[in-house]
């Protein structure tokens, strides 16, 4: 039996409640441009998630997170910053997930995080070539240039796209269940 709450305390909530899908996906859209380290260290604390820049470069250098691509800061002579990409965030969670559940960094990057980031990395690339593709059809449509034919095939790459990602995610989540399966019971 669980003991009530004393008039002042709160619920311990795991990382993943502080920080649902819709804020997650919030931050993925308001930073389609990336986050710098100091972003991510800032964002993580708001959320009172242990998470520090060595651990960030530790993940990385170890391949469980993108490297940052640099990016030129607009202004003479500010030079370049590096970017992740928004996605980070999640990639990080999942990670102190697995690790909470007693995973080993090389366990994580053997039997979990071997594909995710390439399947995140592929949905955001064909959204921006879709995204392309879309405007580029509706101005042509606009100067009475489009084609019915480019509208239909571009819905069914679309639709094949979605089911790519689909059979991706599912072959990773096979994998990851019997992984899990094949992994000794904790005591």
């Amino acid at each position: 039996m669980l003991l009530p709450l004393l008039p002042n305390e709160r619920p311990v909530q795991s990382v993943v409640e502080r920080l649902d899908p819709a804020t997650l996906s919030r931050l993925e859209k308001e930073h389609e441009e990336g986050l710098s380290s100091a972003d991510i260290l800032a964002f993580f604390e708001r959320y009172e998630v242990k998470f520090s820049e060595a651990t960030l470069r530790k993940y990385v250098q170890l391949g469980l997170l993108p490297r940052s691509v640099r990016v030129g800061t607009k202004g003479k002579h500010k030079g370049s910053q590096g970017r992740y990409p928004a996605t980070v965030i999640r990639q990080i969670l999942r990670i102190k997930e697995m690790m909470a559940d007693s995973l080993t960094i090389e366990q994580i990057q053997r039997e979990f995080l071997f594909v995710r980031g390439d399947i995140e990395e592929l949905e955001r690339v064909l959204a921006r070539i879709f995204e392309s593709l879309e405007q580029t059809s509706r101005e042509r449509a606009r100067a009475g240039a489009a084609s019915r034919s480019v509208a239909h095939d571009l819905a069914e790459v679309k639709s094949l796209a979605r089911e790519l990602l689909s059979k991706l995610e599912g072959i990773e989540a096979r994998l990851k269940a019997r992984a899990e399966l094949s992994r000794p019971a904790a005591m």
